[in-house]
């Protein structure tokens, strides 16, 4: 019989454009599998369903003992139907659980891709040290998920934890924390902002300060709601802490309550480009309670 260390967990990560599926074994991805979505995903919705199932079919063994999935949008988490995916307008309600488990045969874990960032972080990465904390995916948008007690906040719709949605000065705290900011108020991007401020470049290295004291505002919303015990940031954006990071501290030393700042950590992932297999993987281990050794 296999110990927990050594079974296996499918993590999918379902995109807008590409699908990626990786065997997780030990805290590891052992192999993985990609491909694009369909052209016609606008319109068809069993086309892309199909491509999941082809994509699954070609990795999954008997070493497998469940699937997790991350998608980009609102679902049924109990049930797993999704609901409306904006990346994929044919999908405007999928019962995936079911079909997948029909396939396969193998229990199925969905959730929207922030909340596996969130739990990808608790079972595998700087998450292991805190019962309580927020995951914040920090790209071309926003998205949070908020572990409560060691597992995600059981909600019904898989939306809490959308920070980047909630309103701030004219617009919402994903349009000035997040690459839209660069892009949207400065007419650039967040790599080209970034090497300009590795050379120092001073309209850069301010753009920076700005969006950490925007970010430092977000936080304190974080803060308000739900004081944790930790903010865990992750994305592309957070490879650029190094010039947003003091304006960002600076901005949550205000916070109304001093003593919840003396007590907050904020932690940057280091899952890079595996957090959302992993993340969808640590969906399953959540959901069983699967046993896998921490590394602190």
């Amino acid at each position: 019989m296999k110990t927990d260390r050594e079974k296996a967990v499918l993590g999918v990560d379902l995109g807008g454009t590409n699908i990626r599926v990786g065997k997780v074994v030990n805290n590891s991805i052992v192999k993985t599998v990609s491909k694009k979505l369909p052209e016609d995903k606008d319109t068809n919705a069993n086309s892309v369903i199909n491509t999941i199932i082809n994509v699954i079919s070609e990795i999954i063994d008997d070493d497998i003992v469940g699937i997790g999935i991350g998608i980009p949008s609102v679902l049924d988490r109990k049930n797993g139907i999704i609901y409306d995916v904006q990346n994929i307008p044919s999908w405007k309600e999928v019962h995936l659980k079911d079909i997948l488990e029909k396939q396969f045969k193998k229990t199925v874990f969905i959730n929207n891709d922030a909340n596996c960032f969130a739990i990808g972080e608790r079972v595998f990465g700087k998450g292991q040290k805190y019962e309580n904390f927020v995951g914040l995916a920090i790209g071309t948008g926003i998205g949070g998920g908020i572990i409560n007690n060691g597992s995600l906040l059981k909600d019904v719709n898989c939306g809490s934890g959308e920070f980047g949605e909630m309103k701030y000065l004219d617009a919402r705290y994903e349009d000035y924390c997040s690459s839209l900011f660069f892009q949207n108020k400065h007419n650039t991007d967040g790599f080209a902002l970034y090497n300009m401020a590795m050379s120092g470049n001073l309209k850069a290295l301010e753009i920076f300060k700005t969006f950490g004291a925007h970010l430092g505002n977000m936080v304190k919303t974080v803060l308000f709601a739900l004081d944790p015990e930790a903010i865990i940031i992750g994305g592309s954006i957070a490879e650029s802490r190094i010039f947003f990071e003091d304006s960002m501290w600076n901005e949550i030393r205000n916070f109304t309550y001093p003593k919840s700042i003396d007590r907050l950590t904020i932690e940057y992932s280091d899952l890079g480009n595996n957090a959302q297999i992993l993340g969808a993987a640590a969906l399953y281990i959540d959901g069983v309670k699967l046993t896998i050794p921490k590394i602190l």
